[in-house]
């Protein structure tokens, strides 16, 4: 059975290749990032904030494309988003001070979590979804989430690495963790080299910008999807990380390993979620695999050891990102083609200003406790957000559901 659709281009497969190596260098500075900053002497609420700035500058480069939308071209921004990764990784492995990091945070593109929070994506996925074909789009759109999943399952595995590295070469953890940052600038170059052969047509100098007629139902979406993400910035992998490092005393070798194997976990469950979604729509799909995930990350915030609470996050894992296809394919099909640029932007936004916010929050906690208060209070936002999300968009189906 081939990897791919059937009907997808060798455009939509370099997209996805492109997913899979920024996959891997994000997976390897979200666990990493957290115990660099901690041995560089930055409190809870210093490593929230530079997460919370890192997650903001995404959300205005992405508005910014959005509210752009057909006067830019795609291959263009790619490309220079690939040259803001490469200064991105040399300023986090120069400066060791707060507030250059902060600024170097808010203007690149450091990504603290394990899903894709870039000003990349909507840009890809409003390209996939014109390289393959309507039936074939959910199917698609899994693969392009496996392939960052299971790259960044791998770059968290990675993450562990320096800790032995440092005491074999008897040098300075610290100074390892900077190498980590310089690798995560070189991938940008791979990035690069596969975006460089795009071929995208030029748009009309008419061609329409915004919404138009789809504003009412992405403007939903959009503020849904917003209360989702305030809730998850409770949970990105750099802050569970840091949770796990204080509330268990947590190595960051052994903090890796397990966040590699919820990404392994994470990335199974998308192949899933296009089958699911042909028996029970996309709404449901998103609904009914979110809605336990979040009881999980509840629970783990409850647990007394570290076994029984890495369980619980690993239940989660293998069925918090099951939603993402599908919702990534539902935007796209209820929205014009020539709005989906916009739309992937203006609903990706509200997903980064909000889980922006968060992380500043969660970070407070953990400097005043090291209970899951961050958990209990992300899950509990989600939950909320599952349950609104089918009461407004259950009946709303797609065309290809009709």
């Amino acid at each position: 059975m081939p990897f791919f659709p059937a009907s997808a281009t060798a455009e939509a497969r370099r997209l996805v290749f492109a997913r899979t190596i920024r996959g891997f260098a994000d997976g390897l500075v979200s666990v990493t990032l957290a115990s660099y900053l901690d041995g560089l002497g930055f409190s809870g609420f210093e490593i929230g904030a530079i997460v919370t700035a890192t997650m903001l500058g995404s959300a205005v480069l992405t508005l910014w494309i959005g509210l752009r939308g057909g006067a830019l071209n795609a291959r263009t921004l790619l490309l220079a988003g690939t040259a803001l990764m490469a200064m991105t990784g040399a300023g986090f492995a120069v400066f060791t001070e707060f507030w250059p990091l902060l600024v170097v945070g808010f203007a690149g593109t450091m990504n603290p979590s394990a899903s894709d929070v870039s000003l990349f994506l909507p840009i890809e996925q409003s390209l996939l979804s014109e390289r393959v074909a309507a039936k074939d789009r959910t199917s698609l759109f899994a693969r392009y989430t496996l392939g960052g999943a299971l790259a960044g399952a791998v770059g968290a595995l990675a993450a562990a690495l320096p800790g032995p590295l440092s005491r074999a070469l008897d040098v300075p953890l610290g100074d390892v963790q900077r190498a980590v940052f310089l690798l995560y600038a070189v991938t940008s170059v791979a990035v690069f080299l596969l975006y460089l052969p795009l071929r995208i047509q030029p748009r009309a100098a008419e061609a329409p910008r915004g919404l138009g007629e789809s504003r009412g139902v992405v403007l939903r979406l959009s503020a849904l999807f917003s209360l989702d993400s305030f809730g998850g910035g409770f949970a990105v992998q750099s802050l569970l990380a840091l949770w796990l490092f204080k509330r268990f005393d947590m190595s960051v070798e052994a903090a890796g390993t397990v966040f590699f194997v919820a990404g392994i976990l994470s990335a199974g469950s998308q192949l899933a979620s296009p089958v699911l979604a042909r028996r029970i729509g996309l709404i449901r799909t998103m609904v009914f695999t979110h809605l336990p995930a979040n009881v999980f990350l509840i629970a783990a915030a409850l647990m007394p050891t570290a076994p029984l609470a890495v369980a619980c996050l690993l239940v989660r894992m293998a069925l918090s990102q099951m939603d993402v296809p599908a919702r990534q394919s539902y935007v796209m099909a209820v929205v014009p083609p020539e709005r989906r640029t916009a739309a992937a932007s203006i609903t990706n936004v509200p997903r980064s200003l909000a889980s922006a916010v968060s992380p500043l929050l969660a970070g407070a906690m953990l400097s005043a406790t090291s209970f899951g208060w961050p958990l209990v209070s992300g899950g509990g936002l989600k939950i909320v957000y599952d349950l609104l999300l089918l009461r407004q968009f259950g009946a709303l189906h797609p065309e290809e559901e009709s």
